[in-house]
């Protein structure tokens, strides 16, 4: 994933800078370990692909499969029930291919599924190509705003296809996963 996230202008609307292999394995045990409010939980995936469209950089050297990104969901109560917060990163080797929208649509999918009834994202106004995502994904621009960041978000409850009976799970454990 270092490699994949190496790439300094994937920072441009976020801050920071990419971090070395170290210090990403340190974030990566800090979200396995989950968020220390047991009400919260922290979902995080990595991106993986298949195929020659890995081969694209040193980064997929190993063969025929790499990693591109991360998609996350961070779960917590609100008032009217839970409430995910998600976010997409896709390397830029590999964006403009729809990686992101996929990867956004499945993630809410699968909130979908746990009766998490909103979806939010905070995106930079001036970031189109993740307002993209968010807008191929059904999420909408709200009047919120957070630290210069405009809020995005899609109700799911009464869509097709949307909830179903169950619960977002606690103590950093996403559920139905391992």
């Amino acid at each position: 994933m270092a490699a994949a996230l190496s790439d300094p202008d994937l920072h441009s609307f976020t801050g920071g800078a990419p971090l070395t292999p170290q210090a990403l394995r340190s974030r990566y045990e800090r979200l396995i370990a989950g968020c220390p409010d047991p009400a919260i939980s922290w979902c995080n995936w990595v991106i993986r692909l298949r195929g020659p469209e890995c081969l694209v950089g040193p980064e997929c050297l190993v063969g025929p499969e790499c990693l591109v990104g991360t998609v996350q969901a961070t779960i917590s109560p609100d008032v009217g029930g839970l409430v995910a917060e998600i976010a997409w990163t896709v390397g830029t080797p590999w964006q403009r291919r729809g990686i992101a929208t996929e990867a956004a649509r499945a993630l809410i999918g699968w909130l979908g599924q746990r009766s998490v009834p909103t979806v939010v994202a905070h995106i930079h106004p001036d970031h189109q190509a993740s307002a993209a995502v968010a807008a191929a994904a059904g999420l909408a621009p709200a009047d919120h705003w957070q630290e210069g960041e405009r809020e995005w978000r899609l109700t799911l409850t009464g869509r097709p296809g949307g909830p179903v009976p169950g619960s977002a799970g606690r103590a950093g454990r996403c559920p139905g996963t391992r």
